[in-house]
């Protein structure tokens, strides 16, 4: 897998509006947030969860995190709820309809009613239910509800 290089940058800030320093960390913050972050790398790329948890780790939003990768240039790899993987997963909404618990499938759809569901409502829901947030995601996406809003700027 390519590094997040410059055109890639300028692609997401397209798509994606976010401050240079989105939690309005002091240099010294943002420094140690850069190590930390660097640290975390596997194969010089960071993962989602890594993420969440040098975010939780440092006291600061997750969107932080994901700005600082932006910077260093580290691409942000699979993602807890299936966005984007190494590996791709197959949704195959026949089967996983069959399978999908209904009390799930109704909180979704309230969650959705405004057009789409983001991915801190999948966290949260996941965090309520006692579930996997990608066992909600899955349930979103057999019921083709797209995910919004990345916690990390992603997408």
């Amino acid at each position: 897998m390519r590094n997040f290089n410059e055109s890639d940058k300028e692609k997401k800030q397209a798509r994606i509006q976010t401050k240079e320093n989105p939690a309005d960390l002091s240099e010294e913050r943002l420094t140690q947030l850069a190590e930390k972050v660097k640290a975390s790398c596997q194969d010089g790329h960071l993962p989602c969860a890594k993420a969440h948890q040098i975010a939780q780790d440092a006291d600061v939003p997750k969107i932080a995190v994901g700005e600082v990768a932006d910077r260093l240039g580290i691409r942000i790899i699979n993602c807890q709820i299936g966005c984007f993987k190494v590996d791709k997963i197959i949704h195959d909404n026949v089967d996983q309809k069959k399978n999908t618990d209904d009390d799930i499938e109704i909180r979704l759809q309230k969650l959705s009613e405004n057009g789409y569901l983001t991915c801190a409502d999948v966290f949260n829901l996941a965090l309520r239910l006692k579930l996997t947030p990608m066992a909600i995601a899955n349930v979103a996406n057999s019921q083709s509800i797209r995910i919004h809003i990345c916690q990390l700027g992603c997408f």
